[in-house]
């Protein structure tokens, strides 16, 4: 039996500080939404950086503030978990839906998106939601693996089609017009 060098091993992340997950706060938006910025970019995930706003934030936060979530580690917000739960009119079911997932690259791999999950559909089964939701991108091969690991199955398709509206006949009269007024 020989020796392994000692330069030769797999060297591990830092294990990072505690992580605290816990229900978002008011003061957490512009630092959950800075973190989704950075995260949800129109070179890597154009459909998600297209629906990402502080709008969004504010809104999923202002109607249902305990089923969002952070990840806080050294005071600092390193992750988050924002969902909602949906009614339908004349639908005995509840549904839980984690709208948004994200945690800093920083600290990838070290369990906070499962414990964001976790605690998330704990939420959702206290609040009797019988069916959770997801969706991503296609192209998010890393969020895809995540969710099939996490016991998420019964994928559907959706297709998302865009129209550029500057060229249509009615944008390309109303610039015209816009233009005329100002030259007056």
């Amino acid at each position: 039996m020989t020796d392994k060098p000692k330069n030769s091993r797999r060297r591990r992340k830092a294990r990072p500080s505690a992580i605290e997950i816990r229900e978002m706060r008011l003061d957490d938006l512009p630092a959950v939404f800075a973190l989704g910025q950075k995260l949800f970019t129109a070179e890597d995930l154009p459909t998600l950086y297209r629906s990402w706003d502080d709008d969004v934030v504010m809104q999923l936060f202002s109607s249902d503030q305990e089923t969002c979530l952070v990840a806080v580690a050294d005071q600092k917000i390193v992750g988050f978990a924002l969902g909602s739960i949906m009614e339908k009119p004349r639908n005995a079911w509840r549904y839980g839906w984690l709208e948004w997932l994200g945690v800093d690259a920083r600290y990838n791999r070290h369990g906070i998106a499962t414990r964001l999950l976790n605690q998330l559909t704990s939420l959702f089964i206290r609040r009797h939601a019988r069916i959770l939701l997801v969706d991503t991108d296609e192209e998010n091969h890393p969020a895809l693996a995540f969710f099939r690991k996490n016991g998420f199955g019964h994928e559907l398709r959706h297709v998302y089609l865009s129209q550029n509206l500057d060229t249509h006949p009615e944008a390309i009269e109303r610039k015209e017009t816009w233009r005329d007024d100002e030259e007056d």
